[in-house]
């Protein structure tokens, strides 16, 4: 698998490096859970953590600001690293994204 490759490569530059990847079919506005599958290496292996042990904090917040960024479209912005190494010119680090981001996580008075 492609992410378990990519992880293996970031798991040997940094310890204690997890794996985390979100189930895009449990995206829908009403659903509650997060859909959040997380795996930890171990004895050079990656294991599937067990979900009652990931806490997330904020998630309902999480959840209504990425449904707002999907139905604008916004995920069609994001742009990975392999995308960066295509065309350099796109930003890897997704800095629009992070923007609008921050802007839909602060209370309308500017307050955080």
């Amino acid at each position: 698998d492609c992410a378990l490759k990519i992880s293996d490569k970031i798991a040997e530059q940094f310890d204690g490096a997890v794996l985390l990847m979100l189930d895009g079919s449990k995206m829908p506005p009403d659903y509650r859970v997060p859909p959040i599958v997380m795996y930890e290496r171990k004895d050079s292996r990656w294991i599937l953590k067990d979900k009652h042990m990931i806490m997330l904090r904020q998630w309902e917040e999480t959840r209504a600001i990425a449904s707002q960024m999907l139905e604008a479209g916004d995920h069609a912005l994001l742009v990975d690293f392999d995308s960066h190494l295509d065309d350099i010119t796109k930003d890897w680090t997704n800095q629009k994204l992070n923007a609008k981001i921050a802007e839909l996580s602060s209370p309308p008075n500017g307050n955080i």
